[in-house]
């Protein structure tokens, strides 16, 4: 039985065992026509006044948006927010676009003008938030459970603040979009690792799927709310990458319709468990490196049995990534056992603890296996993975292990489906 993965930039065909479960979320079309559908949904918005009856003549606006890392088609959805904004008298002076990076790296030149078009970079200034710059971080206090909260000058500083993103299952936030344009997106390293910190993290809540109650997602919000944000617009996507629809307004009223229409496909009842999962991190861009795809393996250990295997294929261009914490992290704990130990030590807190901390989850729990073009056996291994180098013959020798009839289950998409239980 083949199937088609999502993989890399062009996907990935495997042969399975004909008794394997393939669990995919229900498709959603697109909109037949997504400018409109967007211009519909800033001029009848949920909790809000329009989009154009917030802005006027002289207003400094800053929008925010996703990075390189995450599906959003910015260079379809800014286009036309940002007609609204000049149609109501907003100049193309006053407008920054705000790159919410997080933790993350810029984007080069050529990656921005790949993510906002030609036209948008050249008309509009476009900054990126750098999560280490003191000088463009305003102190905002704390939160009420005691951590610090640090966010971008330039967002705060605007008259009008706009949100956007596309909404999707979070690992631990569970979901995206909505308030986690702030937090991570625009706020300061120690804010960052405070709100992933390893009991967070662990908590039971901080799952996939649950806000209300996620302390997580809950000091997304307060933080969020704390900067007084103006409009949202968040788009839900189906496999294709097209809009399935449009969530602009009051940033809290609009992101939880958002996720009661995500979570309809997306959640898909699974109630059996597998001895091999095989799984993926939903192809480019959500699979250009090993730490993204993390997020991959978290979800195909909702439906592993303990003692099981997991097969991620996840393409890799950018490789383990060559920056940041986490290969260093993993490096330093040495087993995943060692890594969980490390990252909850009293007082530990470092760059990208979280993903290792994910990773040692699941790895405590089933072996799992990495099938990359991106990446050599040794990164593989460094990163405490098995290497695959065949899907199907790793398959094949895991049934020697498992028995001829192991349950297999396969996500071809990864984390846009989530199996739950009813």
């Amino acid at each position: 039985m083949k199937v088609e993965l999502s993989y890399g930039r062009h996907g990935l065909t495997v042969d399975f065992p004909k008794h394997t479960r393939v669990i995919r979320s229900p498709h959603v079309p697109g909109c037949p026509d997504e400018p409109q559908a967007i211009r519909a949904a800033l001029r009848d918005p949920v909790g809000s006044p329009p989009l154009a009856d917030l802005v006027g003549l002289g207003n400094r606006v800053v929008i925010v948006h996703t990075d390189i890392t995450r599906a959003t088609p910015n260079h379809r959805l800014l286009p036309v927010i940002l007609a609204e904004l000049e149609n109501a008298g907003v100049r193309p002076e006053d407008i920054t676009l705000l790159n919410g990076l997080g933790t993350h790296r810029p984007q080069t030149d050529a990656e921005l003008r790949g993510m906002l078009g030609d036209a948008v970079v050249e008309r509009y200034r476009c900054l990126q938030h750098d999560c280490r710059d003191d000088a463009e971080l305003v102190d905002l206090g704390q939160t009420s459970i005691g951590n610090p909260v640090r966010v971008n000058k330039t967002y705060l500083q605007a008259d009008v603040r706009i949100l956007t993103g596309f909404i999707e299952p979070h690992l631990f936030a569970g979901y995206s979009g909505g308030p986690k344009a702030i937090l991570p997106s625009l706020a300061g390293l120690e804010s960052v690792s405070t709100n992933h910190a390893a009991a967070m993290i662990a908590h039971p809540r901080a799952i996939w799927g649950i806000t209300a109650g996620n302390p997580v997602w809950e000091e997304m919000k307060e933080v969020a709310l704390k900067t007084k944000p103006t409009f949202l617009v968040n788009v839900a996507l189906n496999r294709g990458n097209q809009i399935t629809a449009v969530f602009a307004g009051d940033m809290l009223a609009a992101h939880a319709r958002g996720c009661e229409f995500v979570g309809q496909s997306a959640l898909v009842p699974v109630e059996e468990t597998f001895d091999i999962v095989v799984t993926t991190n939903s192809g480019y861009p959500l699979d250009q490196n090993l730490y993204q795809s993390v997020k991959g393996m978290r979800v195909a250990q909702r439906i592993v049995r303990q003692g099981g295997a997991i097969i991620c294929a996840a393409a890799c261009e950018e490789g383990v990534p060559p920056y940041g914490g986490y290969a260093d992290l993993l490096r330093r704990g040495g087993t995943p056992q060692g890594v969980m130990d490390m990252v909850t030590a009293p007082g530990f807190n470092e760059h990208d603890m979280w993903q290792v901390q994910i990773q040692a989850m699941v790895q405590l729990w089933a072996d799992v296996y990495v099938y990359s073009h991106g990446l050599t056996t040794r990164e593989i291994e460094s990163a405490l993975f098995l290497p695959c180098t065949d899907i199907a013959a790793t398959i094949t020798e895991l049934q020697k292990k498992y028995g001829p009839q192991a349950s297999i289950a396969v996500l071809p998409e990864g984390p846009q489906t989530i199996p739950i239980s009813n």
